[in-house]
């Protein structure tokens, strides 16, 4: 019997799930973040421990009749995606963005466009049958609306505020105080990951907070006219995905027709892994 593992890795998590060749889940797993071009190394610990509960829990004791799909965050770095493929037990592996595993599993071969938008953010457009990821380009060049990037900028104007720079506001304040004062804030920024960023994006876009709302309000603009860019004047649903994705819904409805996502990352990694064999 072949056995079909698909994998959903991003910046904040990772999920693993085993069936057999009718599509019955046998064991499922999970572990820590799965970015495998900032941080490699972690990225293949929590795979394979997130993999190996998944196998476990399906009564497995070896991966040799396994066919893999992994979809992770910082697989559009071809050189990061061969690396972990050479280091993996599967039988069959094929590695691919995580927007590429979200889109098939969020459209189900339908035409439309997904952004997802977690710790970082990326867009899949689907038309025929055919898939092209844009965006996904990292904390640091990219990820335009994420998490991160929302956390990043509140702390930014916090700076700015304290400088005279801005105008402070509650929560401005709120987060210097935490993070204690101009100096913790530097020190922060120093060794935060994009997922200590995030962490900050749900007081973001919670109402009520005026330097909140200005941040946010920028990052709608940015998105709102990302997704009219994909739509290349052919208007296509849009599925919103990630932990800040319903928030960005809620902002830009009646722009366009938005839908909820058919199936998850997870679901579209087994996808791609039965169409593999």
């Amino acid at each position: 019997m072949a056995f079909f593992l698909g994998i959903d890795g991003g910046g904040t998590g990772c999920r693993a799930a085993l069936a057999d060749d009718q599509g019955r889940i046998l064991g499922q797993g999970a572990a820590g973040p799965a970015n495998i071009a900032t941080d490699p190394r972690g990225a293949e610990r929590n795979i394979l421990t997130a993999a190996q509960s998944a196998l476990r829990e399906a009564g497995l004791a070896s991966a040799d009749k396994v066919s893999a799909v992994l979809g992770l965050a910082g697989a559009n770095v071809s050189a990061s995606a061969r690396a972990l493929t050479d280091r993996l037990p599967f039988a069959r592996i094929r590695v691919v963005s995580d927007a590429v595993t979200a889109a098939t599993g969020a459209l189900q071969g339908a035409d439309g466009i997904v952004a997802a938008m977690g710790t970082g953010s990326v867009f899949a457009v689907q038309r025929g049958g055919l898939m092209q990821q844009y965006g996904g380009r990292g904390f640091l060049l990219g990820d335009e609306g994420s998490g991160a990037a929302l956390g990043r900028t509140l702390l930014t104007e916090a700076l700015r505020a304290e400088d005279g720079f801005a105008s402070r506001s509650p929560l401005l304040s709120e987060v210097l105080r935490e993070l204690g004062g101009v100096e913790g804030v530097i020190a922060f920024g120093l060794r935060a990951r994009p997922a200590d960023f995030a962490a900050f994006a749900p007081r973001v876009i919670k109402p009520g907070d005026p330097a909140a709302e200005r941040i946010f309000a920028a990052a709608v603009a940015e998105i709102g006219a990302m997704i009219d860019r994909l739509q290349h004047g052919a208007p296509l649903p849009v599925v919103f995905l990630g932990g800040v994705g319903p928030a960005y819904a809620a902002a830009l409805a009646g722009r366009w027709p938005i839908h909820p996502a058919l199936g998850s990352g997870l679901d579209g990694a087994l996808l791609l892994a039965r169409q593999e064999v």
